[in-house]
């Protein structure tokens, strides 16, 4: 009996029980998405995420602050404190190297995604014999 193993990152990901990689990075994606797009303050970005999802992602300010600060620690987003309305209000942006990380991510996403759409639609391009597995 053959067994089947995946391949690629996916094999990364199997050995995970919880929090596989591809879904912790979502947060990154879609923030970085939303700020390539134009500058935003954390609680725009949250409304943005839930209104642009249909309500399906919601992130809220637990995840999405704590983020804002380590994209910009990493230099992916720089941040300007501006008056809005009367009150303070830290907004972010995309830096060069932020854009960068998007295009990565975004491109690890789909690959990623059109893997598990091929599953779905019945294709197994995604699994290969562990015994008919190219040595690298």
């Amino acid at each position: 009996m053959a067994y089947l193993e995946p391949i690629g990152s996916v094999r990364r990901m199997s050995t995970r029980r919880t929090n596989p990689d591809f879904l912790n990075g979502v947060p990154e994606l879609v923030v970085l998405e939303l700020l390539s797009r134009r500058a935003m303050y954390g609680y725009e970005i949250v409304q943005a995420i839930q209104e642009q999802s249909g309500g399906v992602l919601g992130f809220g300010e637990g995840c999405v602050y704590p983020l804002l600060h380590k994209l910009e620690e990493r230099g992916q987003l720089a941040s300007q404190r501006v008056a809005f309305g009367g009150r303070s209000r830290v907004v972010y942006r995309v830096t060069t190297p932020g854009k960068s990380r998007l295009a990565e991510t975004a491109t690890e996403w789909r690959r990623i995604a059109a893997s598990i759409q091929g599953i779905l639609q019945g294709g197994d391009h995604a699994l290969v014999p562990v015994h008919e597995r190219k040595a690298g």
